[in-house]
């Protein structure tokens, strides 16, 4: 039994996660293929996409958006990032987030 963790971005994109989206979709994909492949040799594939995950990565990020210079990013885009996608992803990370060990136990 194989068990791919990837990410619910794989499912949904959302804005200023477009790459990462992308590469979470190629996963979904990828394992979506291999399944049928998997089968001839009774090895089964799960495909975990948990949603927001608290990891060291989501505080360094904000951390370097916070210090970013915009200055050469147009003022509607610097703003929507800053005060709306950046304001509400802390939101939704402080009242969704799961822990690496949350994801692991229910895996």
């Amino acid at each position: 039994h194989i068990v791919v963790i990837s990410s619910i971005m794989g499912l949904q994109g959302i804005v200023f996660n477009d790459v990462y989206a992308a590469s979470k979709f190629a996963v979904e994909g990828f394992c979506e293929s291999l399944v049928v492949q998997a089968l001839r040799f009774n090895v089964a594939i799960s495909l975990v996409e948990p949603g927001p995950v608290m990891t060291e990565f989501e505080a360094k990020l904000y951390e370097e958006a916070e210090r970013a210079d915009y200055s050469r990013t147009d003022p509607e885009t610097a703003d929507i990032f800053t005060n709306l996608y950046l304001r509400n992803s802390k939101d939704v990370f402080a009242s969704l987030g799961q822990t690496p060990e949350d994801i692991a136990e229910v895996t």
